[in-house]
Formats: C-alpha cells, sequence, structure tokens
C-alpha cells in the first residue's frame, strides 16, 4: 500500500506514513499498521510522518488505537500544516509529536569554532549553527539546549539555540549572534589589543568557576576523569597508573561549574558583550579539569605538529602559547613562574591522560603521539604530588 511502509531499524519499528488518510482509505492504512507490527512483534512504533500531506479525523483513530497498544508510540517528521492538526486535536499533549526539521546548508559558511562534537559555521551575519559530527545528534543538541539554559538562568552569558535543522546527513542547532566573533577572530585582527581580550576572556571564567550547580543537574567531571584513568590500567605501568588514579580520586567533589572546553573559539563579542557557547561540555568540577583541556587546546594536540592547534583555535602556535600563560597568571593572580609551572603541571598530568585515552581508542596506529603521551606523563608523576587547585573565593565572581 502506498500510504504505509516499514523498517525494523535500531529496536523500533519505523513506520512511514505517506499522501492523505482520511475515511476512504483509513482502514486499509490501519490494516497494513497491524500487519507491519505482527511481522516485528515486540517492537515499539515510531510513526515517520515525513511524506504525510493530511491526516483525517478516521486516521487520528486509527493512531489512537495504536497508542492504547503501544504506549511508546511517538511521532516524527511532521509538517508544519498536519503538526497544526495534531495540536488542535490535543495529540501533542497525549503522545510525543515532532516537527519535520528544516534543511540549512553549511557550503561556502566561514568555520567560526570546533569543539570534540562538531562544527560552529556562521550562515549569515545574524546566524550561526553548530553541525553536530554524531548523525543521531538529536539527544546531544537536547542536553546542549537543556544546560544552556540552565547557565543562563545561573547567570552565565551564553546563546541559547532557538532551532534545530537538518544539515547533510546530520543535524544543527541554530543561534542568533549578530554580528558577533569568536575571540580568536579579534585576537587575529587586533593583535595589539591581545591583553584587553584575554582580561574578558579571564573575567567570563572566573564568573563560571564561581558558579555553584546544586542538585547534580550537570555531570561531575571527576567522575570522568577516573573512567579516562581506569581506561589506561593497561596501558600504562602499574607504578604510574596507581599514582595517575589516586591523584585524580583525591580531587575533592566540586559544585563550581566548569565548561570543559574553554578556549578563544567557543567565547564570542556581541557588541560588547561576552557570550559562552558550545555548552554540551558544561558540567561541574575543580578547575584543574578545566585547565587540562585549556591546556590541550592551546599546546597538548600542537605538540607535535603546531598546525593543529592553528587549525583548531584560529591562532598560531606562538599566540597561543601567549594566551595559555597569561590565562594562568591572571587566573592565578600571581607573577610568581614557579607557582605557574606547579598548576599547569597539574593540568598537564589530566591533559595528557585525557589524550592518551582519546588517542589509543582513535588513533591506535599513532604510536608516535602515544608514545610522546606516556613519556611525559612518566617525566611529570613524580613531580605532582596533587591536583586540586584552590577554589576562587565565592565573592570573585561579584567583583568582575
Amino acid at each position: 500500500m502506498e500510504q504505509v511502509s516499514g523498517k525494523a531499524e535500531k529496536g523500533r519499528l519505523i513506520i512511514s506514513l505517506r499522501g492523505r488518510i482520511d475515511s476512504g482509505n483509513a482502514r486499509s492504512v490501519e490494516d497494513e499498521v497491524i500487519k507491519l507490527r505482527r511481522e516485528n512483534p515486540g517492537l515499539s512504533a515510531v510513526l515517520d510522518c515525513q511524506g504525510l500531506e493530511y491526516i483525517s479525523s478516521a486516521g487520528l483513530r486509527v493512531i489512537l488505537r495504536l497508542r492504547k497498544e503501544d504506549k511508546d508510540l511517538c511521532i516524527t517528521n511532521v509538517s508544519a500544516e498536519v503538526y497544526d492538526i495534531f495540536e488542535m486535536t490535543g495529540f501533542t499533549e497525549m503522545m510525543t509529536v515532532e516537527k519535520a526539521y528544516r534543511e540549512l546548508s553549511v557550503e561556502g559558511c566561514d568555520v567560526i569554532g570546533r569543539g570534540s562534537n562538531g562544527k560552529v559555521y556562521r550562515t549569515d551575519p545574524e546566524t550561526i549553527v553548530k553541525v553536530y559530527f554524531n548523525p543521531n545528534a538529536i539527544d546531544d543538541i537536547r542536553h546542549e539546549r537543556d544546560v544552556a539554559r540552565r547557565a543562563l538562568i545561573l547567570g552565565i552569558p551564553t546563546a541559547i539555540p532557538y532551532d534545530i535543522v537538518r544539515v547533510g546527513d546530520t543535524y544543527g542547532s541554530v543561534f542568533e549572534l549578530l554580528n558577533a566573533k569568536p575571540f580568536s577572530q579579534l585576537i587575529t585582527e587586533e593583535p595589539e589589543r591581545l591583553e584587553y581580550y584575554i582580561t574578558l576572556y579571564v573575567d567570563l571564567l572566573k564568573k563560571i568557576h564561581c558558579t555553584d550547580v546544586p542538585g547534580g543537574q550537570l555531570p561531575d567531571q571527576r567522575e570522568v576523569a577516573l573512567k579516562w584513568v581506569r581506561f589506561l590500567k593497561d596501558h600504562l605501568e602499574t607504578g604510574q597508573y596507581e599514582k595517575l588514579y589516586s591523584l585524580v580520586q583525591a580531587v575533592p567533589k566540586c559544585i563550581r561549574m566548569i565548561h570543559g572546553d574553554y578556549h578563544t573559539k567557543n567565547v564570542m563579542l556581541q557588541n560588547d558583550e561576552v557570550l559562552l557557547i558550545d555548552m554540551d561540555t558544561l558540567a561541574v568540577g575543580n578547575p584543574v579539569f578545566e585547565f587540562s583541556s585549556v591546556f590541550l587546546a592551546y599546546r597538548g594536540f600542537g605538540e607535535l605538529d603546531h598546525s593543529h592547534v592553528t587549525d583548531f583555535i584560529g591562532v598560531s602556535y606562538e599566540t597561543a602559547g601567549v594566551i595559555l600563560e597569561e590565562t594562568l597568571r591572571r587566573y592565578l593572580g600571581t607573577d610568581d613562574p614557579a607557582v605557574q609551572e606547579d598548576h599547569l603541571n597539574r593540568a598537564k598530568v589530566v591533559g595528557y591522560a585525557r589524550l592518551l585515552r582519546r588517542t589509543i581508542r582513535r588513533e591506535p596506529d599513532n604510536e608516535v603521539l602515544i608514545s610522546h603521551c606516556k613519556k611525559r606523563l612518566a617525566e611529570l608523576l613524580p613531580q605532582v604530588d596533587r591536583l586540586a587547585y584552590d577554589l576562587l573565593p565565592e565573592d570573585a565572581a561579584d567583583a568582575l
């Protein structure tokens, strides 16, 4: 029957509805749906309405009867016109009904940011879109939207996505950021104002690190880091593994917010307002976990090939080093090089552990980088007795 087709996919029965469903064909549509369910017993159904042009009350009754048998039934890819029918009849309150996502092309658009989960493009002077690498990124997008809202409520200036779009074979989040520029671009265009932009950059970082997030609303980065270390048990010498694990385990639990991917492509300036983007890595934890990712962004990823930093951050390797040094100096509030080096080494321990795990998982044949990370950990672990940074005083954010 041309109105109905189905297939089992990832443990669910996808039933595609097309054309018009009304009193003239509703019975035959129902018979076909029943047949598909019998052929795929035990699978919850998803009604894919991408090709559905219209549905009458007779068709809606078919869905109601299906819903009685399948409490997990959901409806996806609904056009605006058909969605209005579901909304007016109360179906959107009874079950999950998702609108179809509009198509968006990023071909020829400038890449203004890149993280572990996706790329950020400027599509026009007012709009940016974060395109996810994962083709099944809807849950990731919803998570990022939710944590961005929480951050905004807690006083962190961030852009909130207002739309989800299809971009080729994957999805993207759309943000309105009128004429906003990432700090990497500003620093490149105005190198004489580097200190000014670093000041703004560190001020926002301090504000983030002074923000409490109670109630388990965000992931605990300490627990994430312990998983990284456990992965390395069979890849490090026993003494090195035990020292690394004990160091991470000894970091006190903390409900202070950290961004998790804080670099100058994820901080933007819009009409003199500093905004934070790329919020999917938002977590709680000690600042050492933040600075481990800061170190990787400006140095770790590019130690063996400096072009990686330039490609990732958008500034030269030398400028990235200055940003790292100045960020740490201003954050700690000291010019003492020994104190700065001590804190940087703590961050490096976590950073190299993360980079080693990442490389083994994604590039197991990259023996040069794997050997480099192991060597650096072997050098650093005897020098480091604790990882945790002292927390900023609670009134530090108010002083900014």
